[in-house]
């Protein structure tokens, strides 16, 4: 995986960051979601580094990133801080601006970064998400039901660390495997590594740690409600709910979700499930350098 990208850790907003860099041109940072890591763009990530300098991170908490403790109200999860993060590694590689990608919780990033940092995003990509808010405000039972690691991640410690942690590849594959509707979409190295980086009892504690950090996030966005994303936006969804009907993405129709926080926003659903870069890695790809390209 990753054939001609470097591997590579850097001090970022006062943790170590562990991300892949490879290709030539603009630069591009991609964002991953839960329960995975860096790795979920493996299938891509080669073809997007041969028009762009392509950087994809592990977020702290993550995959081979530090993990550092949460802090008073989990500000040290709260995405305003893991999107300071990554504007800082890429500020560090020295790029001032820069094209985001973000998937799951990664776009949850994206978002925060286009509101606190809009003069470094250039262009925005964000995978099978609406805007948190957006999503809480219109929960109802299946969206619950689809979502029920929101609200049980956001228990007091360590009750979801204590049974996520009783049998890890367990939740994983339930998770991975009904949010996803491609068979075998996951290779058995990307799995080995998801594996890897999850089952490590500080990792499973920093992810329930970034869920509970929601409340932080959840005020920032009330906070700023009424501020526009100013760059464009692409919004790519997977269309195959046949497990999750409640899924966001079906209570909620997201172009015009991304549209009220959004002038400048286009987008579709694909054929597949949630972790569209693994399921439908070629759509995906083609979307997403159409969508760049035409800066």
């Amino acid at each position: 995986m990753f054939e001609g990208f470097e591997t590579r850790r850097a001090k970022a907003n006062g943790v170590e960051i562990h991300y892949r860099k490879g290709g030539e041109g603009q630069p591009l940072l991609l964002l991953h979601g839960y329960p995975q890591t860096h790795v979920m763009w493996h299938k891509i990530a080669p073809g997007l580094a041969q028009r762009f300098t392509v950087v994809a991170s592990d977020l702290r908490g993550y995959g081979d990133s530090e993990k550092p403790p949460a802090g008073q109200e989990n500000v040290g999860y709260a995405k305003r801080t893991l999107a300071q993060d990554q504007v800082e590694l890429m500020a560090g590689l020295g790029f001032d601006s820069f094209f985001l990608v973000g998937h799951d919780r990664g776009s949850r990033v994206a978002h925060r970064m286009v509101l606190d940092h809009p003069d470094r995003v250039e262009r925005v990509v964000m995978l099978d998400t609406i805007p948190v808010d957006t999503a809480f405000e219109n929960v109802n039972a299946d969206l619950a039901t689809a979502w029920f690691h929101w609200f049980f991640m956001r228990r007091p410690e360590p009750f979801p660390e204590t049974m996520i942690g009783s049998n890890v590849e367990f939740y994983m594959r339930h998770l991975m495997g009904s949010w996803s509707v491609i068979p075998d979409a996951f290779t058995d190295e990307a799995w080995a590594e998801y594996l890897r980086c999850f089952e490590k009892p500080e990792a499973i504690h920093a992810s329930c740690e970034e869920y509970r950090a929601i409340t932080l996030d959840l005020k920032h966005h009330a906070a700023d409600r009424d501020k526009k994303i100013k760059c464009p936006l692409l919004a790519l969804w997977g269309g195959s709910r046949h497990t999750h009907p409640g899924w966001s993405t079906n209570v909620v129709e997201p172009l015009s979700a991304w549209r009220e926080r959004c002038e400048d926003v286009r987008g579709r659903p694909l054929d597949c499930g949630h972790f569209l870069p693994e399921e439908k890695p070629e759509e995906t790809l083609q979307e997403i350098l159409s969508f760049l390209t035409e800066a």
